[in-house]
């Protein structure tokens, strides 16, 4: 495969391939760095990781988003990717990939803002080292699309489960697994990312987009960075303004149809599921998502 093709893969990857690949690759350079003999990456890491005290954090504020892209080991990335993969295709199937990574990276937030919260409510003995990891961020995304289409059923193994019924036995574990004192500082996280995911939905479900300024955001940072080259090059004849209002008015009235059927799709998935819907509802609605 040549650098051509393997940058073409790349531009051409979901965002969740990408968001994959930045986890795997942060955790293997880190990884390999740290082992070598002399190395002092183990402090630097540490300032990526979320500290759990508020005197130590507001030093290092970007760790509150930074410290989900650093993983304890390789079962703890496997699995975080492994669940990211699997249940983030359900929401690029129904959203944007923008709003995909708002979810994510505001769920890891929220993940982190609890930790931070709950650190002194916690008993001596149950108190966190740094937090690390995406797992906030994933159950915001697992708890996110599971709040917004219940009744969509997954087949695992030989049982159909509504995505409802496997949120709930995740945050139910966490629960348990943070009244038990098993790894408190990351139960907490998970928590923090499942209720933000939770409230996301709902709001959404409403018409209200919490989101929408992260959004925002997410554009004008692009734009920075965003090369005057690829900006078209505008060009005005006087000529032609007839033609070019009535282009654009055509355009309204076609974007304005396809967002209503888009929208009569995602109210049939909340009355009945994802799988309520025909194979060409699921081929419109994939499509329009990688259109966004």
């Amino acid at each position: 495969m040549t650098t051509a093709d393997l940058k073409y893969k790349l531009r051409n990857a979901s965002v969740i391939t990408k968001l994959i690949l930045i986890n795997v690759v942060v955790f293997i350079v880190f990884g390999i760095l740290t082992l070598a003999p002399g190395s002092s990456m183990a402090s630097f890491e540490r300032l990526f990781l979320l500290p759990p005290d508020f005197s130590d954090f507001i030093v290092q504020p970007w760790s509150l988003l930074s410290y989900s892209f650093f993983h304890s080991g390789i079962w703890h990335v496997g699995m975080n990717m492994f669940v990211l993969y699997w249940v983030g295709e359900f929401v690029l199937n129904l959203f944007s990939a923008k709003r995909f990574l708002t979810v994510y990276f505001l769920g890891a937030m929220a993940g982190g803002a609890l930790f931070l919260l709950g650190y002194d409510l916690l008993p001596f003995e149950m108190r966190a080292l740094p937090l690390g990891g995406a797992s906030g961020a994933v159950m915001a995304i697992m708890v996110f699309i599971a709040a917004y289409a219940p009744q969509t059923e997954v087949r695992i193994i030989r049982w159909n489960l509504k995505l409802w019924h496997i949120a709930s036995f995740f945050v139910v574990f966490d629960l348990f697994r943070l009244a038990t004192g098993q790894n408190p500082g990351g139960m907490l996280a998970h928590l923090g990312g499942a209720g933000f995911g939770y409230i996301y939905a709902r709001q959404l479900a409403k018409g209200n987009d919490i989101g929408k300024w992260f959004e925002g955001l997410m554009d004008g940072f692009a734009n920075i960075f965003r090369s005057r080259k690829s900006k078209p090059f505008k060009k005005v004849h006087r000529n032609k303004t007839t033609q070019s209002t009535s282009s654009r008015s055509n355009d309204t009235v076609s974007k304005s149809e396809h967002q209503v059927k888009v929208d009569a799709i995602l109210d049939k998935i909340g009355k009945g599921g994802y799988e309520s819907l025909s194979k060409a509802e699921k081929d419109f609605l994939f499509k329009a998502g990688n259109k966004d």
